[in-house]
């Protein structure tokens, strides 16, 4: 379990992150959804201990990620945005880097990526961008960690890769495994993120798993305008709105609709899901 208690974090005089406080559950695939610049990144790197809050705590298992102790780190893996291509036989680099977590296997690695379609004997940096960000997917995932912070992991996958990832995600994590995936790309990931963590600047706006946020909205597929439709958006053959669920209704959450909601009304849903 990850306990994160009035987390701040500043660059300088600018301030990212305020106030964050949040408990992240054991078999979970946490979203973290946000505009660009409103922290999702350091939020990201504080949690794997790159960098130490200013003002609050983080705890992973009552030890703080910043002091870096082998107790923690090899229990954790963080994936960036941006990945190195390094001069290297995908295998060899994935078999002398996996020594440094105890349940890395190298046979899951060669699995994932016959998965992925990829060679293991292909040198690194003559790799596409999208074989690379594959690449570094596999081997996170071959680490076995529990903890898993991936920053736009779908970037730069073409549409079966991230279809292979999303089955990846599902198959080779544990059931007490704790995953955060900050994405832009919501539809990539609709089907396997909850909760959702939607963050604004310097705040949380929203933190609440898919069953919560269907009690408090409801999305309409539906042709007919609702006039207190908190985000309407016409689709083919009709409309997708999100509006309050006074009469307890089932629905389906539409993940970039219940962003685009919750920007144009952060106050009244925040206010709505304190309730």
């Amino acid at each position: 379990m990850i306990s994160i208690n009035s987390l701040a974090f500043s660059y300088r005089s600018h301030r990212v992150l305020s106030n964050i406080t949040m408990t992240l559950e054991e078999g979970k695939i946490y979203g973290l959804l946000g505009e660009n610049g409103v922290g999702k990144t350091t939020l990201l790197t504080l949690l794997a201990g790159l960098k130490a809050p200013q003002e609050g705590s983080i705890l992973i298992e009552g030890v703080e990620p910043f002091k870096r102790l082998p107790s923690i780190l090899q229990q954790q893996y963080y994936l960036p945005d941006e990945v190195m291509p390094r001069n290297m036989v995908a295998s060899v680099w994935a078999k002398s880097s996996g020594v440094f977590w105890p349940n890395f296997s190298f046979e899951k690695f060669l699995t994932i990526m016959e998965e992925f379609e990829l060679l293991p004997q292909m040198r690194m940096n003559a790799m596409s961008a999208g074989q690379l960000k594959k690449t570094y997917l596999c081997f996170a995932l071959a680490t076995n960690a529990k903890y898993l912070f991936m920053d736009e992991p779908t970037n730069g996958l073409d549409i079966p890769s991230k279809t292979q990832f999303r089955s990846a995600i599902t198959k080779y994590t544990s059931d007490d495994s704790v995953i955060v995936i900050s994405t832009h790309q919501v539809r990539d990931l609709e089907n396997i993120i909850d909760p959702i963590i939607i963050l604004d600047h310097r705040e949380v706006l929203l933190s609440a798993d898919l069953e919560t946020i269907t009690s408090k909205l409801y999305f309409d597929y539906g042709n007919v305008i609702v006039p207190d439709a908190l985000y309407s958006e016409r689709l083919p053959g009709g409309f997708i709105q999100v509006y309050p669920n006074k009469d307890g209704l089932e629905s389906k959450v539409n993940i970039e609709a219940l962003f685009n909601a919750m920007h144009s009304n952060k106050e009244l849903i925040k206010n709505m899901f304190k309730a």
